[in-house]
């Protein structure tokens, strides 16, 4: 019998060390591995391409996502990078609009002076894709729930279309992670992520991942990363190996502070509109009940007054921690205008809807009444 999430979090890669039996995977701090003969390896030659601590991680994730080959990487953007390694000159890539700002960066202000073509489309309208899809399309990249506007996409519809017209997708799945959601299970090609974040859930390492369950991509995306050496240290990779073990408790307490902050959210006098997943008045309410099986700790919410209300705000909270980054067992607070989302240009803020007003939430897992307090006396 298929063993159950929580169960694989904690076990799944990772077996005891054979010659002292500790229990946890051992942190293989080496660069080079011992040859029995000029090409008779014990499994492993050179750390560039593969080490045993990264190998667990790697065997991990790919089992929480249901997919049967996992890439480790040193950060969410090395592992989209050398995802994108894949096309070739004069494809075309059509992303979902608001996304990651590190992405769009990378995407239009890098690889597309790099002789490749970006398309930024509401992906949670999939009726706008056809008209964007062309003969050199070759990626379809969602982000779902995307940042920091938590738009929903339907991933099997989108999926769907793109398998019609002979389309890889790829979907970043850093914020749902595999405890809520499973794109490959409908339908998507490649998974990607950003373990900084929930999967690590303690901030304390950079790292990202691909899963995917074709044996062709995954030769081709490990290929372009021992070519370019985007290799995460062994260390990194224990840490979020570490981190993992508690993703499935982790989780249930992000959505479940994240829910009730978000319902006190919505009925404050200060607040102009709350997104969030698990509320009724998400757009896309039933579309994530629907492919999700929870709504993740993520919170964007318009505060009234402008600019300078939602300063005199964060700069009162006390619990809630003003940085960049999410997923961690603590809660932060941003403003993407300013702080996340400043790499993006004024113009194309203002078309998402990253106003000044707009402030994004990672909820913690401390406790729920302490972090309502805190976000009460500051909205004053």
């Amino acid at each position: 019998m298929k063993k159950k999430f929580e169960t694989r979090a904690i076990h799944a890669g990772c077996e005891p060390e054979p010659f002292t039996g500790a229990v946890m995977t051992p942190i293989f701090q080496t660069s080079t591995f011992v040859q029995e003969s000029p090409g008779q390896k014990k499994g492993y030659v050179y750390a560039r391409s593969h080490n045993p601590t990264r190998t667990a991680l790697e065997t991990n994730i790919a089992s929480l996502e249901e997919g049967k080959y996992g890439l480790a990487f040193p950060s969410g953007m090395s592992a989209i990078s050398t995802v994108i390694r894949i096309l070739g000159t004069g494809d075309h890539v059509i992303c979902c609009d608001d996304v990651y700002s590190g992405t769009f960066r990378m995407f239009e202000k890098i690889l597309s002076k790099q002789n490749l073509e970006f398309d930024f489309v509401d992906l949670s309208r999939p009726e706008f894709i056809e008209k964007h899809i062309k003969d050199n399309t070759k990626i379809i990249w969602i982000e779902t729930p995307s940042n920091p506007l938590l738009k929903i996409t339907d991933i099997e519809t989108i999926t769907n279309i793109a398998k019609s017209n002979n389309i890889l997708t790829v979907a970043d799945n850093t914020f749902a992670t595999p405890f809520f959601q499973n794109p490959l299970d409908l339908g998507v090609d490649i998974v990607v992520h950003s373990t900084t974040k929930y999967l690590n859930g303690h901030s304390d390492m950079i790292g990202g991942a691909v899963v995917t369950d074709d044996r062709k991509i995954y030769d081709q995306v490990h290929f372009f990363q021992n070519a370019t050496g985007a290799a995460p240290g062994p260390f990194d990779c224990f840490l979020a190996l570490r981190g993992i073990k508690t993703l499935a408790v982790r989780m249930e307490r992000h959505a479940d502070n994240a829910m009730k902050i978000a319902q006190f959210l919505e009925k404050h006098s200060n607040v102009t509109n709350v997104i969030y997943p698990g509320l009724e008045s998400h757009p896309q309410h039933e579309l994530a009940k629907r492919q999700m099986s929870g709504f993740g700790g993520m919170i964007t919410f318009f505060i009234k007054g402008g600019l300078e209300s939602a300063r005199s705000f964060l700069e009162r909270v006390e619990i809630f921690s003003l940085a960049e980054s999410l997923g961690g067992v603590e809660s932060l607070i941003e403003h993407p205008a300013i702080m996340t989302h400043s790499s993006l240009p004024q113009e194309v803020r203002e078309k998402l809807g990253i106003s000044d007003e707009l402030i994004r939430i990672s909820v913690g897992i401390e406790n729920v009444d302490d972090l309502i307090d805190d976000l009460d006396k500051a909205l004053l």
